[in-house]
């Protein structure tokens, strides 16, 4: 709980590594794993944009 009214509510994360999934349902699993995805997805995308941009600063430094 948040002691003044303007500090953000953290919310609890939806799936957590190495969490007990023995009480889920079907559904609740099949949305974890796409939720997962999507974040694997993310992840990649910005792997891919720091990757792009080191290579850039490594190309000019080596004129």
């Amino acid at each position: 709980m948040a002691i003044f009214e303007d500090e953000p509510v953290k919310k609890a994360p939806k799936h957590e590594v190495g969490q007990d999934l023995a009480l889920l349902s079907v559904g609740e699993l099949t949305e974890r794993i796409d939720l997962l995805r999507a974040e694997i997805t993310r992840l990649e995308a910005e792997l891919q944009q720091k990757g792009a941009t080191k290579s850039a600063a490594e190309a000019l430094f080596r004129r």
